[in-house]
């Protein structure tokens, strides 16, 4: 694709295979050949990529994963993380488990050559194609629906989606489909910087503090992209989501006095080592708290300097796709993960110390203050697992004199929303979500002697720990990415026990083996 402001080639190091030659034709006008699209083969096409990316990563991105393995700056924790993600992957590649209990908001990234016609919305033929993947495969509905204000209702279908379809060049219709969850999407920010920042020793200082300000709740290791300029905030952010899925790979690696954007390979080593020095490492500490970053470099307004920041997390979605004269065609993505098995027995031999749930709240509460901060343990038995909305009516009934239900006091509190239930099975994917965002509610319900124990992924805000030392409680992570491993090997039963009409934020108690986690 070439423009005066991008110059890319969305092909470069890109093998796709060709899914279909159906609905497609081409004919002559004026000398110009027309390619005409029918809305099924749009719909075929966005229906088979996102059930790609749900259970599938690309190569380059599986093998950084596993160079942490054989990098001995990894800390045991990195390598530990690293191997859980590979498992994760072999498990989700069978097409049963997805990659990620969180199976995102669908996002797709659309350029359409002038000489492309469908006759048709494309909107619809896309929208169409992602509701039917949500729902017949086992993935989760996390779109809501406001009804007024402060009302929500989840669409139960996972639309509607986002999509932004711009016009090109040529005869070929080009497409880059993202299925973004929540937890990378909100550490997704936009800064309104000045000319000030533009030397070498204030942006380093800059990047390395909003770098380490991402925190690992969003599931390392990373992605980061950083875009310094830009001509709209909007122009920014969509650069970032862009470079982010590797889109922005081929542009040129220089400036010009023509003003377009370019990728700073330099900077990207910079990105790279402040990441390493952070000390956050894949999740629980060490060097691994990214494994690629992009920086690009865009022209910008003399009154303004937007600088984005983005993340893709371990599970990195995203998937090119195109429709030429000579047929339907999906990026390659590696369905063979099984090769990396052997070298992780190593890092997942797990003689973690223990601990059941079963024998009484104040017992499992003991029994974890014996270890120190970073120490895995192994969780056994029953948990209740709630998020954000169960959490938000608990504590109304709390304020409203009802009462803490005896289920958030009797055993600790496990944050997730799971996937579908494959057909046969105890569950669906099954990891963590973001701890923080249940910050605001724990003094209270500690102090009515509930959610002593939560469980979750990524850091929390300094009141939570003085909450745990005024309350004796504890806050566990456990690995973020990783949940069609936890589904297949780590949960034993689960079922619904309260809100029910709530569907994946419904509250929930399983029964868990060999959990990992790690004292925050």
């Amino acid at each position: 694709m070439q423009n005066h402001f991008f110059s890319i080639d969305p092909d470069r190091e890109t093998n796709y295979r060709c899914i279909s030659k159906e609905g497609i034709s081409t004919s002559q006008n004026n000398g110009r050949t027309m390619l005409h699209v029918t809305p099924d083969a749009i719909r075929n096409l966005t229906r088979d990529a996102f059930k790609e990316i749900s259970f599938y990563l690309r190569t380059a991105y599986l093998e950084k994963i596993h160079n942490i393995l054989s990098d001995g700056t990894s800390s045991k924790n990195d390598r530990f993380v690293a191997a859980s993600l590979l498992k994760n992957a072999i498990i989700a590649s069978k097409g049963i488990y997805p990659l990620c209990q969180d199976t995102g908001t669908a996002n797709i990234l659309a350029y359409k050559g002038e000489s492309v016609f469908t006759g048709t919305d494309d909107t619809c033929a896309i929208t169409d194609g992602v509701r039917e993947t949500y729902t017949k495969e086992n993935l989760r509905y996390s779109q809501m629906a406001p009804l007024d204000m402060f009302t929500e209702k989840n669409t139960n279908c996972n639309i509607p989606a986002y999509i932004d379809i711009a016009s090109c060049e040529g005869d070929n219709y080009r497409f880059l489909f993202i299925a973004k969850g929540g937890g990378s999407s909100n550490k997704t920010a936009l800064f309104q910087e000045t000319k000030a920042l533009l030397n070498e020793s204030s942006l380093a200082v800059f990047l390395a503090e909003k770098i380490k300000a991402i925190g690992v709740a969003a599931c390392p290791p990373y992605r980061i992209c950083v875009v310094i300029g830009g001509l709209t905030p909007e122009q920014t952010l969509k650069t970032v989501k862009l470079g982010s899925a590797c889109y922005l790979d081929s542009l040129p690696q220089t400036g010009s006095a023509e003003g377009h954007a370019y990728r700073d390979c330099a900077w990207e080593d910079k990105i790279l080592a402040m990441a390493r020095s952070s000390g956050l490492g894949a999740q629980f500490g060490g060097t691994a708290f990214a494994v690629e970053a992009r920086v690009i470099r865009l022209p910008r307004h003399a009154a303004s300097c937007p600088v984005g920041i983005g993340v893709s997390c371990n599970a990195d979605r995203a998937i090119k796709a195109k429709i030429t004269c000579d047929g339907v065609f999906l990026e390659e993505l590696d369905k063979n993960p099984e090769r990396f098995s052997k070298s992780l027995i190593p890092h997942l031999k797990n003689n973690a110390p223990e601990i059941s749930t079963e024998s009484g709240i104040e017992q499992t509460c003991g029994m974890l203050s014996r270890y120190n901060k970073g120490d895995m343990i192994r969780l056994s038995g029953t948990l209740i697992v709630a998020r954000d909305i169960a959490h938000a009516k608990i504590y109304e009934m709390l304020l409203s004199g009802k009462g803490i239900p005896e289920y958030f006091k009797k055993y600790p509190i496990y944050y997730a929303g799971p996937a579908k239930t494959p057909p046969g099975a105890v569950t669906g994917s099954f990891g963590p979500t973001t701890a923080q965002r249940m910050d605001v509610y724990l003094d209270e319900f500690m102090k009515n002697g509930a959610s002593l124990i939560s469980i979750a992924k990524g850091n929390r805000s300094p009141s939570v720990a003085e909450t745990c030392r005024k309350y004796g409680g504890f806050y566990l992570g456990t690995i973020g990415g990783a949940a069609a491993l936890v589904a297949q090997e780590h949960i034993e039963s689960s079922v619904v026990i309260d809100f029910e009409e709530l569907g994946m934020e419904a509250v929930r108690k399983i029964v868990v083996r060999d959990l990992p986690a790690f004292i925050m």
